[in-house]
């Protein structure tokens, strides 16, 4: 008897599964709930030609914290001859900066260097600025550069000289300079130039001021780079 029970209660539930089924197969089907941002808006890239930039090839790839490095660059000061402003390629930095581009490519490569961004301008045809912010992948990085920098600025084919410190910086994390002599050439106007580098965190500022008769103010060298750290 107890089997018999045991029999039914089997059936039973079997009978109403597949009762269920049944009426399931027979129903509409419940459309799923839809996706959030199915659509997503977005930049296309586009192809290249001499209207593209980095950042419209790679209109997807690019995060909106790109854009911060340019606007942490200070302002061109007013009278003056705005040259440049805006993201650098590490060729183009190195072009720029480097006698040997191609190693200075490298070593910006081996130091992780994320991005560069610099504001270029003029005085007068007598003054000419360049402040770049290098930013590297950790900190690491930026000390290397740094310590590059830092290595090669005493030797006499550069400033000539020790250099000081930039007022208000710990003397590991900036420096500045003054050339010891200006650059004379026949025929060309006297080239004497000022160089700071300052460090914060895993950013570098490079700062080069040259004027073309001969004359840099150490003191208005060490103000602009305090008014860039301050930026920063």
């Amino acid at each position: 008897m107890t089997i018999l029970i045991a029999g039914a209660a089997v059936l039973g539930v079997l009978a109403g599964t597949v009762t269920g089924y049944a009426v399931q197969y027979h129903r509409e089907p419940t459309p799923l709930v839809p996706l959030a941002q199915q659509d997503v808006k977005g930049p296309k890239p586009l192809a290249v030609n001499d209207t593209t930039t980095l950042r419209s090839i790679n209109a997807n790839r690019w995060h909106k914290a790109d854009e911060d490095l340019v606007k942490k660059l200070v302002e061109v000061p007013g009278g003056a001859q705005n040259v440049f402003s805006g993201l650098q390629s590490p060729d183009e930095f190195s072009i720029d900066h480097f006698e040997d581009p191609s190693g200075g490519v490298g070593g910006l490569i081996a130091d992780d260097v994320r991005r560069i961004a610099a504001v270029h301008w003029s005085v007068d045809d007598r003054d000419f600025v360049e402040i770049t912010l290098l930013q590297f992948q950790n900190r690491s990085g930026a000390e290397g550069f740094q310590s590059g920098v830092n290595r090669y600025m005493p030797t006499k084919k550069f400033a000539g000289n020790s250099g000081r410190e930039v007022p208000g910086v710990p003397e590991d994390f900036g420096q500045l300079w003054i050339d010891s002599e200006a650059d004379e050439k026949p025929g060309y106007h006297p080239l004497r130039r000022g160089t700071a580098i300052v460090r914060r965190g895993d950013i570098v500022m490079h700062l080069q001021y040259t004027n073309n008769r001969g004359k840099v103010d150490e003191n208005v060298v060490a103000e602009l780079a305090k008014r860039q750290m301050e930026r920063l």
